[in-house]
């Protein structure tokens, strides 16, 4: 039987001064809010409507029942619950029915579906898959979901240039590991720029 593939999609709702802090801190909250708007709902038309795979948004719980005219499809949701980022991206993957499993944020506007397509495909051999980012995290990170359980989100120093090697670092050595292509998220001004200039 060939189990369903699950793409979940990591993000919040675009509320002013509540999303992309970081990036607010040197663009400013306005452009941040509508930089955060813009991409989650161009990410949400390119790849929710693929057939290759079933869409979930995975929201933090304050807002997880609330009808928010921020998502351009009515999509299955996820409680992201409490805790760090990476608490909160392993309840997102275990609330899933069973199947290979990915997961994306909302902040990497070069995202397209190939991107996705290949993610799953690295998983027909691999236990997990990596999308590295530009900074030294990571834009994606996925799991074939048979056999064994991996977590290797525990001691991760996120939003950091180690984020990726700490997660594979956490992983037992005898995990099969794909990388996909290097994608730049845009977290900073800085970052923020470099997109503009490439726009």
């Amino acid at each position: 039987m060939i189990l369903p593939r699950h793409l979940i999609v990591f993000t919040r709702p675009a509320r002013l001064g509540a999303v992309k802090t970081r990036l607010a801190a040197g663009i400013g909250t306005s452009e941040a809010w509508r930089f955060h708007r813009r991409t989650v709902r161009t990410l949400l038309m390119k790849v929710a409507r693929d057939t290759r795979w079933r869409t979930w948004l995975a929201l933090p719980p304050e807002v997880i029942e609330q009808n928010d005219r921020s998502w351009p499809i009515d999509l299955p949701r996820l409680d992201q619950g409490e805790g760090d980022i990476g608490q909160r991206m392993v309840r997102s993957f275990d609330q899933l029915p069973p199947g290979p499993a990915v997961l994306i944020g909302g902040d990497i506007p070069s995202i397209e579906p190939f991107h996705i397509a290949e993610a799953f495909e690295a998983l027909g051999a691999a236990e997990i898959v990596f999308g590295p980012a530009a900074d030294g995290g990571f834009w994606l990170v996925g799991f074939a979901r048979l056999g064994r359980r991996l977590d290797p989100f525990s001691g991760v120093r996120w939003s950091t240039e180690h984020a990726l090697a700490d997660a594979r670092a956490h992983l037992p050595r005898d995990t099969r590991v794909a990388l996909v292509e290097t994608l730049a998220d845009v977290d900073d001004a800085a970052a923020y720029e470099r997109w503009r200039a490439g726009a």
